[in-house]
């Protein structure tokens, strides 16, 4: 094994995860192998992140002492099926696709084998993601610290158990789309009202940014946040009756319980 990571499909994901660690110094990008079926995805990684690529899985799998499978949920276990008898004992597995648990992994490798799972998002590409975390008992805290310090260099990364996974696909994993869109949504109103549409994407989405700043950096409650901005009688608060109105609170929990059921399924 001569690639500290490996990744087993390099398509938006991977990509992004691979920038992160690159850009945050974890690793080299001669230390880093990723293969993929699509020989697009693999001439863009090879040509956009300098690192060595190919089309053998197995390969990737000998030569990664941590080996993060890249694939989509319908691909894991004809994936897993091609690279259980080259992957050995010693070798940290990484998850990264919603739905797959711990046990169904070691049931398809069918042997002891370290598996970490996590489900990860794409602003991990511009070092702004978040990560769920989870691992099985084979996993040593040292080697789990380890995948948190990789995990942590595009982004955040944080311990919680496997039964909280399902929930962290649906407010992390698959919440950007729901922010672009609302971003989306929000530039389209100000280009109505008569905006430049490169101002008002740059308005919406630094607007965004430093609210959801304000929660991190602040330690304040979102509704606290929401009231230093509501003066009485004025234009947010008008504003922020009519989202209730059209029910805005209630369809993102709506939606993203639907989301969270389709990643249990």
């Amino acid at each position: 094994m001569n690639k500290e990571i490996g990744f087993i499909g390099c398509g938006n994901m991977a990509s992004a995860m691979i920038g992160g660690i690159i850009k945050s110094k974890i690793f080299k990008a001669n230390e880093i192998i990723a293969s993929d079926a699509n020989e697009m995805a693999v001439r863009n990684a090879a040509n956009n992140l300098l690192i060595e690529t190919t089309n053998d899985n197995k390969l990737v799998a000998r030569q990664s002492k941590i080996l993060v499978l890249a694939v989509k949920p319908m691909y894991y276990s004809a994936v897993i099926q091609e690279i259980a008898s080259v992957v050995n004992e010693e070798q940290i597995v990484i998850t990264i696709a919603p739905g797959q648990t711990i046990a169904s992994v070691e049931e398809r490798f069918g042997k002891k084998v370290k598996v970490v799972r996590t489900m990860p998002n794409t602003p991990a590409l511009v070092c702004e993601g978040i990560t769920g975390v989870c691992a099985n008992d084979n996993v040593t805290q040292n080697e789990l610290d380890l995948v948190c310090k990789i995990l942590s260099g595009f982004g955040k990364a944080e311990v919680v158990g496997e039964n909280l996974m399902d929930v962290v696909v649906s407010v992390s994993g698959s919440s950007p789309a729901y922010v672009f869109m609302f971003i989306e949504a929000m530039a389209d109103a100000a280009v109505a009202d008569g905006m430049p549409r490169d101002k008002a994407y740059k308005f919406a989405a630094q607007a965004v940014m430093g609210s959801a700043k304000m929660v991190l950096e602040t330690g304040k409650h979102p509704g606290e946040l929401k009231d230093m901005v509501c003066s009485p009688g004025g234009t947010t608060i008008e504003a922020v009756r009519v989202l209730e109105e059209k029910g805005f609170r209630s369809s993102v929990i709506e939606a993203m319980k639907a989301c969270t059921q389709k990643a249990r399924k």
